[in-house]
């Protein structure tokens, strides 16, 4: 399986390849979740080129500073933080001259930037210069913490990157790969690293709680942002997850999870869960934008594998349960709807009274809705009936039983219903 994974290559990686043979006229900023991928795809990419790459988050990579000092790394101008700059801008100078050197340029990739604190600010200076004199640099830079990320690019790096997006592995990628069949990826997930452990349940469970898990939302959440209930944000994650395929009103939440918060610190925490790639909230379609923002959302993982994990079932034991099944495969379709989804595409759900639909995809004026059937009982659909008749969607879609076959639904982007 390891050397499956390194021959197999993700799209991402020609789109990377085709960057680094242009000027170099944007940095490219590579950024997703834990374990997409990311490290590999800059590796397989920059084999091509003169390079360099430097690992942020590994000790040896910052040179110490022979003074003592106390890390503060939130801390403007401090001794750690001045350390971490002058070792980037010596790297950086490095890289300028054997890109002024080399007839077709150099690649500095610089791998889980956002543990340098003022980084962007940092990288915002040397770019600049190197723009200024035509150096025919390359950087990429890296990152798991997809909110800090994107924070510190929109910030001070407006105008300056071309983004590529990461997300969890999808089906065919994991067929490809590890030979998942349609019933493992449902219940095992997107994730390439726990894919030889598959076939030992209990060391698999403990690598997605201890491996993954833990260190998204400690270091990617937690460590990277300020969040005045941690306790909260992980209980909310845990219920959550448990919970996916299902719609939770915020009170109900609160009540489930026995704290004095309150829905804004529900909805920014579930924000935040999002964005390391962990669990969404998705709001209900309504032709009312400002109500959709405050509507109860219905809850689901974006990846299969952490829902799996924390619900104490075996795979065995999955499949037989119907309605557990049921859930696991909705949020198996919501996952890929929300991992696939094109920027400007928005992941919603819809309910009127007694009548729901699982997904609506949105896209300006155009709407799809999207029911998935697990049973085997011949279909009956009234939600997207109702859904027709109120909406008049682009399209419905049923998956899954007597509709479109699973495996194919979820072998193409969200965004190809809107061109049927």
């Amino acid at each position: 399986m390891i050397l499956a994974m390194r021959s197999f290559q993700r799209s991402q990686v020609e789109v990377l390849r085709e960057r680094l043979s242009e000027r170099p006229e944007r940095l490219v900023a590579v950024f997703g979740p834990r374990q997409t991928g990311k490290t590999t795809a800059a590796r397989q990419a920059v084999s091509s080129f003169a390079g360099r790459y430097e690992a942020v988050d590994e000790p040896d990579s910052i040179v110490p500073d022979p003074r003592p000092v106390t890390r503060e790394p939130s801390g403007v101008g401090s001794r750690s933080m001045d350390r971490d700059v002058r070792w980037l801008a010596d790297v950086w100078e490095e890289s300028r001259h054997e890109a002024r050197r080399s007839r077709r340029g150099f690649v500095l990739v610089l791998d889980e930037i956002q543990k340098i604190p003022g980084w962007s600010d940092a990288v915002k200076g040397l770019w600049d210069v190197d723009r200024a004199e035509g150096c025919p640099l390359h950087v990429v830079v890296l990152g798991s913490a997809p909110l800090l990320m994107q924070s510190g690019l929109n910030e001070s790096l407006a105008g300056r990157f071309e983004p590529i997006r990461f997300t969890h592995w999808s089906y065919t990628e994991m067929a490809e790969t590890f030979g998942f069949d349609l019933d493992r990826y449902v219940f095992f997930g997107g994730y390439p690293g726990a894919a030889s452990l598959v076939h030992d349940q209990e060391r698999w469970s403990g690598y997605v709680r201890d491996a993954l898990i833990e260190p998204i939302i400690e270091r990617d959440v937690l460590a990277m942002t300020r969040v005045d209930k941690p306790s909260l944000l992980k209980r909310l994650f845990d219920m959550g997850a448990l919970y996916s395929g299902q719609i939770l009103s915020y009170n109900k939440m609160l009540g489930q999870l026995q704290d004095a918060g309150n829905t804004t610190t529900l909805t920014r925490y579930l924000k935040l869960l999002s964005d390391a790639g962990l669990l969404a909230g998705l709001p209900m379609y309504t032709e009312r934008p400002v109500s959709a923002r405050a509507s109860t959302p219905k809850l689901n993982v974006l990846n299969t594998a952490l829902m799996s994990a924390l619900s104490g079932y075996s795979f065995d034991e999955a499949r037989t349960d119907r309605t557990f099944w049921g859930r696991l495969v909705e949020s198996a379709a919501g996952a890929h709807l929300l991992n696939t989804a094109a920027p400007g595409t928005e992941v919603k759900y819809w309910r009127y009274r007694n009548h729901e639909v699982d997904f609506v995809l949105q896209r300006g004026p155009r709407t799809v809705g999207i029911e998935v059937k697990t049973g085997r009982m011949p279909v009956t659909t009234p939600g997207l009936a109702e859904f027709e008749r109120r909406v008049r969607p682009h399209k419905t879609l049923v998956v899954g039983t007597e509709g479109e076959p699973l495996h194919e639904f979820l072998s193409v982007p969200a965004d190809h219903w809107f061109g049927i």
